[in-house]
């Protein structure tokens, strides 16, 4: 370890956090849109139920870590003064509409490929170059212009959470309360269903990214403070660090990889080694022009709608409902709805066809 470079410290971190993200995700089949999918379509709520655990898990983790003053994280770009209404519901519901188009979120396309899914790569590369085309490219422009000034400024409460506004209207921190409450709700939700405690995997891989999560918060954190160049507080995002990765193999800029870099090329080790193990590894490919096409589209979809809404199914889904950002529910929401139009585009043939069925379901029969 003493010929290692300090600074590489924090990318390997990232890289052993995400080799067991990676692992367990491949080999619990831990994917949103497949959580999703099961929960309208098949009446399975255990794979939702493991995706909300890993969000109440590292809520509660991070809770804990701030009430023993073992990280802040006031400085957390979740926790900006503005909140980006805007950019939160449009980017979720693009990046819900894409990953109906391509299977799976950016996260999984990351396990994917570990398993030899070539259709992955493609993705990944599209949202990478999307990704990096909104933050500082063509697309860039509209999100300044149209965008960021749409952003409610919440200044008066410090930051865009409950503890900061019950703070303020009682004079009491309660943050931490506000937290162990949360998080006790939502395990609350999914520890109600008996088939769900059965199910070993599901239950083992929400327990573990959550922990997970709550880490990498934990290690860039403590990085942030010894280290001499600024460090981004960061526990979980596969959207811009995506592009920031592609950056990295195609430049030679002499920058160390940050947490984010590290964190994906552990998971996409973590998932290849679990594929290895499982004897799971096949190579994979689109069919035909017109999948390619909507794999390219919807990666498009994602990665300018993921940057808009400041993350993606684990960085809105996970890191921010652990710190408790106003925008995380709303991300989910839109996420989640752009989701069902997009399936509901493919599997059903119109996007907003579930919509009239349930207006016809809840009219009383005359």
């Amino acid at each position: 370890m003493g010929n290692i470079n300090p600074s590489w410290a924090l990318p390997l971190s990232a890289l052993l956090v995400g080799l067991i993200i990676g692992y367990v995700a491949r080999r619990n089949h831990f994917c949103t849109l497949n959580a999703l999918e099961r929960h309208w379509f098949a009446s399975d709520s255990n794979g939702l139920r493991s995706w909300v655990l890993a969000a109440a898990t590292a809520l509660l983790a991070t809770t804990l870590l701030q009430a023993f003053g073992w990280v802040d994280l006031s400085g957390s770009f979740y926790l900006t003064e503005s909140l980006p209404i805007a950019g939160t519901i449009i980017g979720g519901l693009m990046f819900g509409i894409g990953m109906a188009l391509v299977g799976t979120c950016g996260f999984g396309a990351i396990v994917r490929m570990g398993g030899g899914n070539m259709r992955a790569l493609v993705v990944l590369t599209g949202i990478a170059l999307a990704a990096i085309a909104a933050q500082r490219g063509l697309t860039a422009h509209v999100r300044q212009l149209v965008i960021d000034p749409l952003s409610l400024d919440l200044t008066t409460f410090g930051a865009p959470h409950p503890g900061s506004f019950l703070t303020v209207g009682t004079g009491m921190s309660v943050a931490m309360v506000v937290g162990l409450a949360f998080a006790a709700v939502l395990m609350g939700w999914v520890l109600s269903y008996g088939g769900f405690r059965s199910d070993r995997g599901k239950l083992l891989s929400g327990l573990v990214i959550g922990l997970c999560i709550a880490a990498g918060w934990f290690i860039t954190y403590q990085f942030s403070i010894i280290s001499f160049d600024p460090v981004q507080l960061e526990a979980g995002s596969f959207v811009a660090p995506v592009g920031d990765s592609i950056l990295q193999i195609i430049t030679v800029t002499g920058a160390t990889p940050d947490y984010g870099v590290g964190l994906v090329a552990g998971v996409f080790i973590g998932a290849a080694f679990a594929a290895w193990r499982a004897d799971d590894m096949r190579w994979e490919a689109c069919d035909d022009a017109r999948e390619l096409g909507r794999h390219l589209l919807g990666a498009f979809l994602m990665g300018t709608g993921g940057v808009f809404a400041l993350g993606c199914t684990v960085g809105q889904g996970i890191s921010a409902v652990s710190v408790m950002a106003f925008s995380a529910p709303l991300a989910i929401a839109s996420i989640a709805f752009g989701a069902r139009i997009g399936l509901g585009w493919l599997i059903e043939g119109s996007a907003f066809g579930f919509l009239k069925i349930n207006a016809k379901a809840s009219t009383p029969a005359e």
